[in-house]
């Protein structure tokens, strides 16, 4: 029976597993599993549960492969009110991957009204009935939510229901962890069409409001702008509850390895 986590550890080392790697290369790591990896080393920073971990930036410079990673990281600032700390993964005694963490106090809310759009973002009726993953439901349009990528392989509006698997094996989901993993899902939601995904993202930068407070994470594709050959992508992020916050990404063309997501 194989593992149903994106890494194991031995010692200081996480040794990424088969559901670990990317759709662009078997031999490549994908960004879900470097965001939530990073994100379980930046919550070792964490200032106190008053802080909320109000943005999130991934840099996804280097292809992480299948091979033993390292992290480390170092809190920048520590204030009463801001935080900051950064985290980087190393193969190989090189930085592969990097990211920051801004952690902010929690207070009291100001006064008056404010504008804001309407909160009415798709959930699935089917209810997350494990908090240790399971399969993705994707909506496109007005259409029903479906586990069946070629379905949703079309120039519609897309919608991601997530339940994210553990970062570590034997290591239960956090919610910063689960909202790291899934915010790397703004690239697909933004950049997948009628041929499937021609764009890879570079990067990952998630603000939240709060944390999610259940397993069900939705990612809804707000925008999209692309111009020779770079996008940026921007979704919000949102539980049962309400939204969280948003995931942007920009990414770059990858037309020689674009990936038909009908083979999923």
């Amino acid at each position: 029976m194989g593992v149903f986590a994106f890494f194991t550890r031995e010692g200081e080392q996480y040794l990424p597993t088969r559901i670990a790697m990317s759709s662009w290369s078997p031999t490549q790591v994908g960004g879900p599993a470097i965001c939530g990896l990073l994100a379980r080393e930046l919550e070792t920073r964490s200032p106190g549960a008053e802080f909320v971990p109000a943005r999130v930036t991934v840099d996804l410079f280097r292809p992480v492969v299948d091979e033993p990673a390292t992290l480390r990281s170092v809190v920048v600032r520590e204030g009463k009110r801001i935080c900051v700390a950064d985290a980087e993964l190393l193969q190989r005694g090189e930085v592969r991957s990097r990211a920051t963490v801004v952690y902010l106090r929690t207070g009291e809310v100001p006064g008056g009204d404010l504008w804001q759009p309407p909160h009415d973002f798709p959930v699935p009726e089917i209810p997350d009935t494990s908090a240790a993953g399971a399969h993705p439901l994707f909506k496109s349009g007005d259409g029903a939510w479906t586990r069946d990528f070629a379905a949703t392989q079309n120039a519609e509006r897309k919608a991601i229901w997530q339940n994210m698997l553990p970062v570590v094996a034997g290591e239960p989901v956090t919610p910063l962890q689960r909202a790291g993993m899934a915010g790397d899902a703004a690239s697909l939601m933004c950049n997948w069409g009628t041929e499937g995904i021609g764009y890879i993202n570079s990067d990952v930068t998630l603000t939240l409001s709060r944390v999610p407070s259940g397993p069900g994470i939705g990612v809804l594709a707000q925008d999209q702008v692309a111009y020779a050959g770079v996008a940026v992508g921007t979704t919000t992020l949102y539980d049962r509850s309400g939204p969280l916050g948003t995931a942007v990404v920009t990414a770059l063309s990858n037309v020689r390895r674009q990936v038909d997501m009908r083979r999923y």
